[in-house]
C-alpha cells in the first residue's frame, strides 16, 4: 500500500464499521482503492466468507480476483465475487422449495433448470418460430431471427431489472410510440411472445435471467429466512462500478445497507455505458444518501493535460448545453504541450486507411518503444470483414494482436466452426453433411495447413454423400507431394481417430469436443497446439454445449434424444444465436498485444491505454444506436417512468439521447487515454459511402475554435 495516495489510504484504512460512497472519473484510482480495501479487510482478520464483492458483470471483477488468486494472499475463507444475476441464481437454487410453489411452477417438487442466454434463445425460438411461419407475426419488420429472439428476451430482462410486471411490456412500448401504426402490432406480438415464453418456463421449471430476478426480489428477499441467511452470511460489501448496474441491484443494496457492518460503493462519474442493458446512473447515485461518508477522487493517473483539455473541448462541441462531464477532473500531469494530442490519418479509400493505421502502429512499437499492450484500435462496430482485414495486416507486419467482440456468435469463430464440422463428420446419425469448403476450412485449422492444400485434400478425400474420408495412401503420388507427407500424416491421424470414435458408443457433444481437443488438436503439429486464441474459443464452445445439455436433458425422454442434443445444438448455432458472455472471451494469454475491439467493449474492460486509434471517426455508428424494433431501452427505464403519463418518444428525444451517449463515450475513452489519439478517416467508409457522422463534426468544431484562438 506504499504507492497509494493519502485519499486512497483514507478509503482503505477506514473503520471496519464505516459505509462510504466513492465517486470520481475513470482512471482516478477508485478500483485500486477498492482492491486495497479488500486486502485491508482480510489482513484485519475479517473472515473472507463474510465479504461480498459485487459488480455489474463478472469481467469487472478481474482486479479483485487477481488479489484473491495471488500467492501472497494469506489463508482464510473465500470472498464471494458475484453479480446481481449470480446472487439471484444462487439464492433461487438454495431456496427453491420456498419459491417454486409461490412462483406458480407446474412441478414444484422437481429441481429448476437455469437457462443461459443461448438456451433461453433456443426455447424462445421453439415457441416463436411457428408463430412466424403460420400466423405472420412480425411480418412488418425485417430482422434476423436471432436478434428477434434476443430482443424479446431483453424486454423480459428489463421488466425484471426495473421492477414492473412483464405483462406491461407491450403497453409501455405502445404508449411511447409515435410513428407508423403498424409498429403497434409489432409491440402486441412482442407482448404475446413474452407471455408465452414466461408461461412455458413456469410449465417446465425453466428459469431465465428475468424469472430468476423476479423470484429473488418478489418472493425470496421479503422472506425473513432468506434475508436472515444473506445478512448473516455477508456483513461487508464492496460494490464497484455501480453506475453500470440495474435498478433492482441498487434497490437490493439500499435495503441491505443498514444490516451491513461496512460497505464501500464505487461510482464511475460519467459512466452508464450499459444503459442499453438496463444500467441506471440515477438510482446508483441515490445510494450515496445512505452512506455516512461521500468522497470524490478527481486526480487522473492516466490522462495528460492535453488529453484532458481535448476531452473538455469535444464534449463542449458535442453537447454545449449539457451538464459538464469533466468537472473537477485533474490530469495526471500539468506539463504544457504545444502539440495537440490527436493526429488525423486521412485516406481516400478504406483499405488505404487500414494500411496507414498498421504502419503507424508499427512505428509506435519499433521507434517510440510503446508496448503493444498500451495500444488499442477502437471502432464503433467491428464487423467480421473489418476484424479479419485489420488483424491480418497487423499479423503480417509482425505486430502481436488480439481481438474481442462479445456479441460475436460462436458460429462465426473459425475455431468453433472447425470443431463443429469435425463433430458432424464423427456423427453420421446426425445426417448433417458439411460442404467440401467447410471440411477444407476445418482441415486448414485442425491440421495447420494453408487453404490451397486444405482445399486440394478435401476435394480428393471427402465424399459428402456418405461422409466418407478416404486414406492419404489412395492419393496419387504427385498430389501427395503437393500436399506434403507431413500434413498427410496429420490427416491420417485425424482420420484414424474419427473412424475409431465412430465404432464406440457416441458421447455427449461437450465430452466429444474435450476428447477431440485433448487427444488430437492440441497435440504438437496440429493447428490448436500453442494457439491460445483457438483454445479460448474451444473452451467457450465446450462450456456453451455443456450448459445447453444440462438445460435440455430434463426434457429428454430417452437416451437417444439425449444424444441428439448435439444435433440440436448444431442447429441452434446455425440459427446464429447471440453468444452468452464467457470469461474466456475477456481473458487471454497474450496480453502483450495490440487490442482490436468495439469502443464500448474497451470501456467495459475498465483499463487504460497510452495510445488509442479511433477508426471510422466519420461513421454514424459512433452516435446512432443499433436498430431495435422490438424494444426501446430508454422507454423501458425508471427515468421514463418519471415522465408525464402518455408521453411519446420523439425525434428530439432520440437526438438528445444520442448526443448524451456520444459525450459519455468520448469522455470515457479519453479518460482512459494516456497521451495520444489517432483518428482514422477515409473519404469513403467501410461500406463505400461518405462519412459525415456526429463525431467528426465535433472534431471540426474543435479545430475551428483552435484556429480562431490561434489567429
Amino acid at each position: 500500500m506504499a504507492d497509494l495516495t493519502p485519499a486512497q489510504l483514507e478509503i482503505v484504512r477506514s473503520p471496519l464499521d464505516s459505509k462510504r460512497f466513492l465517486t470520481g472519473p475513470a482512471s482516478c484510482g477508485k478500483t485500486t482503492a477498492g482492491v486495497a480495501r479488500l486486502e485491508f479487510l482480510l489482513q484485519s482478520g475479517v473472515p473472507g466468507g463474510s465479504i461480498l464483492m459485487l459488480t455489474p458483470q463478472r469481467t469487472l471483477q478481474e482486479p479483485y480476483l487477481d488479489l484473491l488468486h495471488s500467492p501472497e494472499r494469506g489463508a482464510g475463507g473465500e470472498v464471494t465475487p458475484a453479480t446481481m444475476g449470480g446472487l439471484a441464481r444462487r439464492t433461487c437454487d438454495l431456496f427453491w422449495p420456498l419459491a417454486a410453489e409461490s412462483a406458480g411452477f407446474a412441478h414444484p417438487d422437481q429441481p429448476p433448470v437455469f437457462l443461459t442466454l443461448e438456451t433461453a434463445q433456443y426455447y424462445m425460438a421453439r415457441l416463436v418460430r411457428p408463430l412466424l411461419q403460420d400466423k405472420g407475426y412480425f411480418e412488418s419488420i425485417t430482422i434476423d431471427r436471432n436478434r428477434l429472439y434476443s430482443q424479446i428476451l431483453d424486454n423480459l430482462n428489463k421488466s425484471a431489472a426495473i421492477g414492473f410486471p412483464h405483462t406491461e411490456i407491450g403497453a409501455r412500448l405502445d404508449t411511447a410510440w409515435f410513428g407508423d401504426p403498424a409498429q403497434r402490432r409489432v409491440y402486441a406480438d412482442v407482448q404475446e411472445c413474452a407471455s408465452l415464453f414466461r408461461q412455458y418456463c413456469l410449465d417446465h421449471n425453466l428459469l431465465d435471467f428475468s424469472l430468476q430476478l423476479e423470484i429473488f426480489w418478489n418472493i425470496l428477499w421479503p422472506e425473513p429466512i432468506v434475508r436472515d441467511h444473506l445478512t448473516r452470511t455477508y456483513s461487508h460489501l464492496i460494490y464497484d462500478n455501480i453506475e453500470e448496474d440495474i435498478p433492482r441491484a441498487h434497490d437490493l443494496v439500499r435495503d441491505w445497507l443498514p444490516d451491513l457492518d461496512s460497505a464501500l460503493l464505487i461510482n464511475d462519474e460519467g459512466g452508464g455505458y450499459r444503459r442499453f442493458l438496463g444500467a441506471d446512473t440515477e438510482t446508483a447515485l441515490g445510494l450515496q444518501e445512505l452512506c455516512s461518508n461521500v468522497m470524490m477522487f478527481n486526480q487522473s493517473f492516466i490522462s495528460s493535460e492535453s488529453v484532458a483539455h481535448l476531452s473538455g473541448s469535444l464534449v463542449e462541441a458535442i453537447a454545449p448545453d449539457s451538464e459538464p462531464l469533466n468537472s473537477q477532473f485533474l490530469p495526471a500531469n500539468d506539463i504544457p504541450n504545444d502539440q495537440p494530442p490527436y493526429t488525423f490519418l486521412i485516406s481516400r479509400f478504406y483499405p488505404e486507411l487500414l494500411d496507414a493505421i498498421v504502419q503507424q502502429t508499427h512505428s509506435l512499437i519499433e521507434e517510440a518503444n510503446i508496448p503493444a499492450s498500451e495500444i488499442v484500435i477502437l471502432t464503433p462496430y467491428l464487423s467480421d470483414a473489418l476484424r479479419f482485414s485489420l488483424m491480418n495486416r497487423l499479423e503480417t507486419a509482425g505486430i502481436p494482436v488480439r481481438s474481442h467482440r462479445p456479441s460475436r456468435s460462436l458460429r462465426d469463430e473459425p475455431a468453433s466452426h472447425c470443431l463443429l464440422t469435425i463433430a458432424a463428420l464423427a456423427h453420421p446419425t446426425w445426417e448433417i453433411r458439411p460442404t467440401r469448403f467447410d471440411v477444407a476450412y476445418a482441415f486448414m485449422l485442425a491440421l495447420g495447413m494453408d487453404l490451397v492444400r486444405a482445399q486440394l485434400l478435401a476435394e480428393i478425400v471427402y465424399r459428402p454423400k456418405d461422409l466418407r474420408l478416404s486414406t492419404f495412401d489412395e492419393i496419387q503420388t504427385g498430389m501427395q507431394e503437393r500436399i506434403t507427407y507431413v500434413l498427410g500424416n496429420r490427416y491420417s491421424a485425424l482420420r484414424d481417430w474419427l473412424l475409431t470414435y465412430r465404432d464406440i458408443e457416441p458421447l455427449p457433444l461437450d465430452h466429444f469436443l474435450r476428447k477431440l481437443f485433448g487427444e488430437v488438436l492440441s497435440q504438437a503439429g496440429f493447428g490448436f497446439h500453442e494457439n491460445y486464441d483457438h483454445a479460448r474459443v474451444a473452451a467457450s464452445l465446450i462450456e456453451s454445449v455443456r450448459k445447453f445439455r444440462i438445460a435440455m436433458e430434463p426434457s429428454q425422454t430417452d437416451a437417444k434424444e439425449a444424444l441428439d442434443l448435439g444435433r440440436e445444438y448444431f442447429a441452434l448455432l446455425q440459427d446464429g444465436v447471440i453468444a452468452a458472455q464467457y470469461l474466456e472471451g475477456w481473458q487471454t494469454e497474450n496480453k502483450e498485444a495490440v487490442l482490436v475491439a468495439p469502443a464500448h467493449t474497451f470501456l467495459m474492460m475498465n483499463r487504460p491505454a497510452t495510445v488509442q486509434f479511433w477508426l471510422d471517426v466519420g461513421s454514424s455508428g459512433w452516435t446512432e444506436r443499433l436498430s431495435q424494433p422490438l424494444t426501446q431501452p430508454y422507454v423501458l427505464s425508471r427515468g421514463w417512468e418519471k415522465q408525464e403519463p402518455g408521453r411519446v418518444w420523439t425525434d428530439a428525444d432520440e437526438v438528445a439521447a444520442e448526443t448524451d451517449a456520444l459525450a459519455r463515450l468520448v469522455t470515457g475513452l479519453l479518460r482512459r487515454c494516456g497521451s495520444r489519439v489517432y483518428l482514422g478517416l477515409s473519404d469513403l467508409g467501410e461500406s463505400g459511402f461518405e462519412q459525415r457522422g456526429g463525431l467528426v463534426r465535433a472534431f471540426q468544431r474543435v479545430l475551428q475554435e483552435e484556429n480562431t484562438a490561434g489567429d
